[in-house]
C-alpha cells in the first residue's frame, strides 16, 4: 500500500485534513486515523516509561497533566469534601528565584517533587518535608541585560520527566534533559535560532519514546514549529512547521502546500506566526500528539495576508503522527485570527457520549470565548458553544460548518475601522489548566471576561526585536475611539461544564482583592476542585461549586496537584509574586506547620 498525500476535504468547508490510503484499488479511502493501511493504535510506542505516563499511577504526577489525557484529575479521596476543614500547612519552601508569575505544575515521582521558577529555574524536593534535593539555575538573563525577547514574562509552567531523566525548556529555545537525582546536565539542544526572537516557556511532554517542545515569540515575527527530541540521546526525531515559509524555497510537506493556499502576499517576511507555545496531548491508542498553534506575525491579517485567507494552520489543533510528526488532520478554531485569539490553551481528552453515541473527542476552550468538543480521530466538529459572557467578536459557530460567525465590526482590519472585542488579547481563557472529573462529568474550566479596542496599524514597519503586531491596543491609533463598552459577566470566574452538552452547570465568580484573579485548576475523587485565584488557593465541592476551604498562598497562584507518599495525601500549589516572594505550599489533613513569618 501506498499512503496518499494530504489534500483539502472540500467537502467539509476545509475544516480538516486526513491521511488517505489507496488500497488495492485507487481512490479507495481507509479509515480516518489508520496509517499504512494499519490501524493507529498498532503504530504505539511501549516500555517501562511510556507505561507508566499512559497508566498514571493515581499516586504520583508524572506529566503537566497527570495523565497524557491532560485532564488534572486525580482519583486521591483522603482529603474530600466531608473533612477538608482539617486541611492544613505540612511544609513550605522558597523559591530562591524571582522576577516572573508563577506557572508550574510540580511533578512527584519516586518520592520526589520536580519544578521549575522563573528564568527556568529547576528545582527538586523531598515531596515529604520540603527539603531540597537539588537546584539547577541556567543563568539566562532577562531582556534588559541581553536575555531572551518574551511577550509575557520570564516564566515556565513545567517539566517533563521520563525514565532517569527530567526535561526542562528554557527560555533561551534550548530543551535540557537533566539527571533526576542529581540535576547534572545529560545533554543540551538549542531548538531555535540562536539570536533570533523565540523563547520556551511551556513544559515539555513525552510521546513515542520522543520529547516534544514547541516555542513562543509570534508577537516579534516568527515562523512556529513543534519538534520532537529522542529522550535518550538529544537527536533530532521529527520536526513539523504550523505556517508555510516561503513557497520559493520549497515546502517542507505537503501539508505545508496545502497552507500556503490560504495566504497572500510575503507573508513570510515577518514569519507567519503560529507559534505552539503551551498545549500538548497525545493519545498513544491512536498514536497522535495534539498541538495547539498560536496567533499570527502580524496579529493583523490585513498586513499579514492581503487578501485574507484562513491562514493555516493559525490558531488550530494538530493532529500529527506521533512517530514522524506528519499531520493528519486539523480543526482551525480561529480562520484567519485578527485577535491573537490563539488555539494554545489547555486541551484535554475525554471520552463521552454525546446523543447517545460514544465518542473519542479533545475538548479545549481557546482565548476566542467558545467551547470546542472536536472528534480526536478524525478532527470532526461536534460542537462550539460561548463559555465566556463577553464575546462579541462571532455571534456564534455555524453547525454545519464549524467556523465562526463574525459580527460585522470583528475585521477592524477590513473596515479599516477600530472596535472595542471582546476577549481581549489575553482571552476568555489562557494557560491556565481546566480539569475533569469522571464522577460529577465536569469540566473545570478558570474563565475571564475581557476587551480590547483593535485598529488596525497604518503605516506598519517590521522591526526586529520589537513587537510587530500591525494593531493598535493600547493607545495612540488614527482615530477618536468610541465610548468603552460596559463588560457584562465578573472578571473572573471558575465555570463547571458539561462537555457532553455543551452547556454550563455551576459558577464561581471570584471575589474582588484576595481573590481576584486566576490560577489553574485540579479535581479529584474527594468530591473536590482546587484552584489558584488571586492570592488564594481555594476548594470547591465539585458537585455544587460550594467555596469549603480556602487559604492564602501569595499572589499570582500557579496551577495546584496532588500525590501520595506512606498512605498520606498532600496538596501543592506555588505562589506568591516577586514582592512576596515565591514559595512552593504543600498541605495535608491535620498539617500543623508553622507558616512563614509567623502567620
Amino acid at each position: 500500500m501506498m499512503q496518499r498525500p494530504l489534500r483539502k476535504d472540500r467537502s467539509s468547508n476545509n475544516r480538516w485534513l486526513v491521511v488517505a490510503v489507496l488500497g488495492a484499488l485507487a481512490g479507495v479511502v481507509m479509515p480516518l486515523g489508520s496509517f499504512a493501511g494499519q490501524p493507529a493504535a498498532a503504530q504505539q510506542s511501549d516500555g517501562p516509561g511510556a507505561l507508566a505516563l499512559q497508566e498514571a499511577a493515581p499516586e504520583e504526577w508524572l506529566t503537566y497533566g497527570r495523565d497524557q489525557a491532560e485532564t488534572h484529575y486525580s482519583p486521591l479521596d483522603q482529603i474530600n469534601s466531608d473533612n477538608i476543614d482539617r486541611l492544613g500547612l505540612a511544609w513550605s519552601w522558597e523559591i530562591p528565584k524571582a522576577g516572573a508569575r508563577l506557572e508550574t505544575t510540580p511533578l512527584v515521582s519516586n518520592g520526589v517533587m520536580y519544578a521549575t521558577g522563573p528564568h527556568s529555574f529547576v528545582f527538586a524536593l523531598d515531596a515529604r518535608t520540603g527539603e531540597k534535593i537539588w537546584q539547577w539555575d541556567p543563568g539566562i538573563p532577562d531582556e534588559r541585560n541581553g536575555g531572551p525577547s518574551v511577550c509575557c514574562g520570564d516564566v515556565n509552567r513545567g517539566l517533563a520527566i521520563y525514565e532517569n531523566h527530567v526535561f526542562a525548556g528554557l527560555l533561551d529555545g534550548r530543551l535540557v534533559a537533566l539527571d533526576k537525582g542529581t540535576g547534572l546536565v545529560e545533554w543540551v539542544q538549542q531548538t531555535t535560532p540562536p539570536g533570533q526572537d523565540y523563547s520556551i516557556t511551556g513544559a515539555p511532554r513525552i510521546a513515542a519514546g520522543n520529547v516534544i517542545i514547541g516555542n513562543g515569540g509570534a508577537e516579534y515575527g516568527i515562523r512556529g514549529y513543534v519538534t520532537a527530541y529522542d529522550t535518550e540521546t538529544g537527536e533530532q526525531a521529527w520536526r513539523t512547521y504550523t505556517v508555510p515559509g516561503n513557497p520559493a524555497d520549497g515546502f517542507e510537506s505537503e501539508a505545508m502546500r496545502v497552507a500556503a493556499e490560504t495566504w497572500f502576499g510575503e507573508w513570510w517576511v515577518v514569519g507567519g506566526g503560529g507559534s505552539a507555545w503551551d498545549t500538548f496531548a497525545f493519545d498513544p491508542e491512536a498514536n497522535l500528539v495534539y498541538v495547539g498553534t498560536g496567533n499570527g506575525a502580524p496579529w493583523n491579517r490585513d498586513i499579514r495576508s492581503p487578501g485574507g485567507g484562513d491562514n493555516l494552520y493559525l490558531s488550530s489543533i494538530l493532529a500529527l503522527n506521533a512517530d514522524d510528526g506528519e499531520l493528519v488532520w486539523y480543526y482551525q478554531t480561529t480562520p484567519g485570527d485578527d485577535w491573537d485569539y490563539t488555539a494554545t490553551q489547555p486541551m484535554m481528552l475525554l471520552d463521552l457520549t454525546i446523543d447517545g453515541r460514544e465518542r473519542n473527542v479533545i475538548v479545549q476552550a481557546p482565548k476566542n470565548g467558545f467551547f470546542f468538543v472536536i472528534d480526536r480521530l478524525t478532527g470532526e466538529f461536534i460542537s462550539g458553544e460561548a463559555y465566556a459572557d463577553d464575546v462579541t467578536w462571532a455571534s456564534g459557530i455555524d453547525q454545519a460548518t464549524g467556523r465562526p460567525i463574525e459580527t460585522p465590526e470583528a475585521r477592524y482590519g477590513m473596515n479599516r475601522q477600530g472596535a472595542y472585542l471582546s476577549p481581549g488579547p489575553t482571552g476568555a481563557h489562557n494557560w491556565r489548566p481546566m480539569s475533569w472529573n469522571p464522577t460529577t462529568g465536569l469540566v473545570y474550566l478558570p474563565v475571564q471576561n475581557t476587551q480590547s479596542y483593535y485598529e488596525m496599524v497604518t503605516d506598519f514597519r517590521y522591526t526586529l526585536g520589537q513587537w510587530n503586531t500591525g494593531t493598535t491596543i493600547r493607545g495612540g491609533g488614527s482615530r477618536a475611539r468610541p465610548e468603552r463598552p460596559e463588560l457584562t459577566g465578573p472578571r473572573t470566574l471558575l465555570s463547571a461544564r458539561d462537555p457532553a452538552t455543551n452547556r454550563e452547570v455551576w459558577r464561581a465568580a471570584s471575589e474582588e482583592g484576595f481573590g481576584a484573579g486566576n490560577g489553574g485548576t485540579m479535581s479529584t475523587g474527594g468530591n473536590l476542585v482546587f484552584r489558584g485565584s488571586g492570592s488564594l488557593l481555594i476548594a470547591h465541592d465539585a458537585t455544587t461549586g460550594e467555596v469549603l476551604w480556602q487559604t492564602e498562598v501569595g499572589g499570582g497562584t500557579a496551577t495546584p496537584m496532588t500525590y501520595e507518599l506512606d498512605g498520606v495525601q498532600y496538596l501543592s500549589i506555588a505562589g506568591g509574586s516577586t514582592r512576596e516572594g515565591p514559595r512552593m505550599w504543600t498541605f495535608r489533613l491535620d498539617g500543623m506547620a508553622p507558616r512563614p513569618g509567623g502567620n
